[in-house]
């Protein structure tokens, strides 16, 4: 997930500026560790029909530019986000104490400068960093939101993430009490953290959305309900949620209270279309309606046969399943787990059932171009060697049903995203361990 709004924004200054000169309509067609990048440059002779709707995803009189969502955001509490949607969203509505500009370095957010030290960090925040009601962004607001994301009662799946600063981890085992978290404000706009441990990337951290600020006052104030609504938030990023229908429309508007907000050029980020359906997306695509669609194997077929431009880069994303591992779970066992991985092969998932370019088979947590001291991470660490052994499974699965006093290993239930890749990904999954471990 990309922390940093200004890389849509910077991108769609002069793409909206251009728009009604030659540059027309943008797609952004990500998938997987693939990322499509596609500029249709005319679209009289790109798109059929040449109706003047192809306009209405950019309209440069008003600043507006019209996206899709494959789905509601489910969680706009920054201490407790998890997922790709709401981390969209938040990118635009919400600002850090630095972010990543539009060339991926590392930018000033509501700290205009910061010193980070093998004992801990010193971050200075902007005194014209406000939110959405006209109040100052303080040090404070930041403590907030930090000891709520590392409060156990709460559950943040991404506690995990402000580890690194003192007591953190202890904090959120129940070991320590919230306030014993190592950050302190020497005045409201100086915020001093102590680290755990030397870390040589805490800056870098900060830039991630569970580092963002929750104005105290205003969390509780709506008694359990923050982030439910459009008004139940406070922003200070350049935008901010104007209408939200929950499941159907979501609509941000510029903040005039942001600090940098001379440096945004659109006026509005309007999405009225929510579905994960590509063959939708696809045709909103088509006629013009949006400037981002996400593509499948189906789906991008139809892009190649329209003979549009496209460019390609890999992202870095790493897709794995994840086991409960519960007492009460029967994934909780090593063997079970053991024998499920030994049977399942990633490229042929990858080469036969995504069948989207760009993908690869995933052999290592780790992306192929992560750098290590002297050369790539996976030369100086190489992962384990791949291996399919069904024989081995089968003995693994028989070791789980003793262990686990059964007669027979019971039904797994599969948790998947909703979109039609997600689907195809999971049956090849029930096909695969029916077939080969019935």
């Amino acid at each position: 997930m990309d922390p940093a709004p200004s890389t849509v924004i910077e991108s769609t200054d002069s793409f909206t500026r251009a728009a009604g000169k030659q540059l027309i309509t943008m797609a952004l067609l990500a998938i997987g560790g693939l990322v499509l990048l596609m500029f249709l440059l005319s679209w009289a002779s790109a798109l059929s029909g040449g109706s003047s709707a192809t306009l209405n995803a950019v309209d440069p009189e008003t600043g507006t530019l019209t996206l899709v969502m494959a789905q509601e955001p489910p969680q706009l509490n920054s201490a407790l986000a998890t997922d790709t949607v709401s981390g969209q969203i938040l990118g635009h509505v919400m600002e850090g104490l630095l972010h990543y500009n539009q060339h991926n370095e590392l930018a000033p957010g509501v700290a205009e400068r910061w010193e980070v030290r093998p004992d801990g960090a010193t971050f200075w925040l902007r005194s014209d960093a406000l939110w959405s009601d006209g109040k100052p962004v303080t040090a404070d607001d930041f403590i907030f939101a930090w000891q709520t994301a590392l409060d156990p009662m709460n559950a943040s799946e991404y506690a995990f993430i402000l580890y690194p600063i003192k007591n953190g981890e202890a904090i959120n085992n129940g070991e320590m009490p919230t306030q014993s978290l190592g950050v302190s404000a020497t005045d409201p706009h100086t915020l001093e953290i102590e680290i755990e441990r030397p870390i040589a990337y805490f800056d870098k951290l900060v830039a991630f959305s569970t580092y963002g600020p929750i104005r105290r006052d205003f969390y509780q104030s709506r008694k359990g309900r923050y982030a439910a609504d459009a008004q139940d938030m406070l922003y200070n990023g350049p935008f901010a949620i104007t209408r939200w229908v929950h499941g159907a429309h979501l609509r941000m508007e510029k903040n005039p209270y942001y600090w940098n907000r001379d440096r945004i050029k659109l006026n509005v980020i309007d999405i009225p279309y929510v579905t994960a359906d590509t063959t939708a997306m696809l045709n909103l695509f088509k006629d013009g309606k949006i400037v981002i669609a996400g593509l499948d194997a189906e789906t991008l077929e139809n892009a190649l046969e329209q003979r549009w431009h496209i460019n390609r880069f890999i992202d870095g994303s790493i897709f794995f399943l994840e086991f409960n591992h519960r007492p009460e779970r029967v994934t909780r066992n090593h063997h079970l787990r053991k024998a499920l991985q030994l049977v399942s092969d990633p490229a042929e998932l990858v080469y036969k059932v995504i069948k989207l370019p760009g993908n690869m088979p995933g052999v290592s947590l780790f992306p192929v171009w992560l750098k290590g001291t002297k050369a790539l991470f996976r030369q100086e660490y190489p992962p384990p060697e791949l291996r399919i052994d069904i024989d081995a499974a089968k003995k693994h699965l028989e070791l789980a049903r003793r262990e686990l006093g059964l007669e027979k290993i019971p039904p797994l239930v599969m948790l998947i995203g909703d979109t039609p890749t997600s689907k195809k990904q999971a049956e090849y999954f029930q096909t695969l361990y029916k077939k080969k471990m019935g």
